[in-house]
């Protein structure tokens, strides 16, 4: 079945490589269904790329291996047919293509300790574990029960619980105070959908910490990471340029539909689903019709699951039972004043200046982090028109009229803001004509040298091949 997916995949990106080629060399506009073809093929990828590694688990080395290979094939072929595609981002697949080369080289060269991390031998020294029945444990989130009933505080919850609290306690708190800033956007979604809202913040606290415009080394994005071709699936699309994945309103609409559809499959097994939403619900399904036994915890499905999902599901029911249990494990959730509201600017100004003329008070880190979030289609250093409407807390506007209009504060943030321009030579982007070659737009352009270019856009030798309608970025160049 693999290898047929791997055809399919392998056809899909040929398929998409030739229409670019026959592309005229000149701009074209965006099209942005190609583009998330292009992206889907990454979440494609990474999972074709994780059978592979169970393959080797598994002792089929053979199979393993050339699965890989196609998965890293795939990827690379539709990163270039990225670079061909105006719009297409192929900064996600170098990110993605990168890990995997990584991880393939410690597998693949034989590194024992890389490779023994892979494995995953069943909890046997886990009592919890131990009792747990051999059918699977159904939770049924549509009657009302309480979220604290379904938690099962076993072997690998309690370690999760452990890390929440030691080194990730930062973490942790960021996600609560993100989260409460944009609860009035996110939290409705879920309370009509009957699901509780622990399950949303552990969610969210795992997935992206509440950081709106967070994006995995795998393409996903967003408050709660969806990869593209599943967000689009969900309603998730550009509009205007803008990828809806990063709107916590529509994307907490989608979570929402996509844990739906899981509970549905997998008969309201919660573990389960939350494997789904960060393995994959193919994978998942066929590992729960595979098994007699279909639950998380059963060791023969989660030895099955990547390394990832393994620690995902317990780190999202930790973060839970902790969003229901604060007091229990000394933590203290800090109250905030996080009544929304709106402004129009009286005057042009950036979120970057805004954030600089705020100041401080009533954050631990600054008013930044929530000013993006509760505006995530606008350019955090873009200098927005007067009158544009922004969302931020109440407790702010006083202090934007106070501080952002006029006077000492407002001059320094303006200030601050033009300085950006002085801290890098410029760079402007130049599309590829046919005849061009590193060292004809070098000269054309007055750049400091053809290995500049070559550097800043990850072109490598020998030969530096560069291709018609290609967009490079152009560093320090004088003309």
């Amino acid at each position: 079945m693999f290898r047929l997916s791997c055809l399919l995949l392998s056809g899909v990106v040929l398929a998409a490589c030739a229409a670019l080629e026959e592309a005229p060399p000149a701009p074209v506009q965006a099209d942005e269904s190609a583009i998330n073809a292009l992206y889907e093929l990454i979440g494609l990828s990474v999972e074709a790329y994780e059978d592979g590694l169970a393959a080797l688990r598994a002792g089929e080395d053979a199979l393993g291996r050339a699965e890989m290979d196609r998965a890293v094939a795939t990827l690379s072929a539709a990163g270039n047919a990225c670079t061909l595609q105006p719009g297409c981002e192929p900064q996600r697949f170098m990110a993605a293509y990168g890990n995997l080369l990584t991880l393939r080289s410690d597998v693949l060269t034989g590194d024992a300790e890389a490779f023994v991390e892979l494995e995953v031998a069943p909890e046997e020294s886990s009592a919890v574990l131990a009792d747990l029945p051999a059918a699977a444990r159904s939770v049924n989130l549509l009657n009302g029960r309480a979220l604290s009933e379904m938690i099962e505080l076993n072997g690998p919850v309690n370690a999760a619980l452990h890390d929440w609290l030691t080194w990730m306690r930062p973490l942790l708190m960021d996600a609560w105070e993100n989260y409460q800033y944009m609860r009035h956007l996110m939290w409705p979604v879920y309370e009509e959908a009957g699901l509780p809202e622990a399950l949303l913040f552990g969610i969210l606290a795992k997935e992206s910490g509440g950081r709106v415009h967070a994006v995995s080394r795998a393409g996903a994005a967003g408050p709660l990471q969806f990869m593209p071709h599943t967000g689009q699936r969900f309603g998730l699309t550009r509009v205007n340029g803008f990828d809806q994945r990063f709107d916590p309103k529509l994307s907490t609409r989608a979570n929402v539909a996509y844990l739906n559809e899981r509970f549905v499959e997998l008969n309201n097994d919660l573990e389960l689903a939350l494997a789904a939403y960060n393995g994959g619900e193919g994978r998942v399904l066929r590992l729960v019709r595979q098994s007699s036994a279909p639950s998380f915890w059963n060791p023969e499905i989660r030895a099955q699951l990547p390394r990832e999902t393994q620690d995902y599901v317990p780190y999202v029911l930790a973060a839970a039972w902790l969003f229901l249990h604060p007091e229990q494990y000394g933590v203290e959730f800090p109250e905030l004043d996080v009544l929304p509201a709106a402004v129009a600017l009286a005057a042009p100004m950036s979120l970057g200046e805004l954030s600089v003329c705020l100041g401080q008070a009533g954050t631990r880190a600054g008013w930044f982090r929530t000013l993006r979030n509760l505006n995530p289609s606008l350019e955090p250093f873009d200098r927005l028109p007067e009158g544009t409407e922004l969302a931020l807390p109440a407790a702010l506007v006083e202090r934007y009229r106070e501080n952002c209009v006029d006077g000492d504060k407002a001059q320094l943030a303006a200030r601050l803001h033009e300085s950006r321009d002085q801290r890098r030579p410029p760079t402007r982007i130049y599309t590829v004509q046919r005849g061009d070659t590193l060292s004809t737009i070098a000269r054309r352009n007055g750049c400091p040298s053809m290995m500049a270019i070559a550097r800043d856009n990850d072109i490598r030798g020998p030969r530096y091949m560069i291709r018609p309608g290609q967009r490079l970025t152009l560093t320090g160049c004088s003309r």
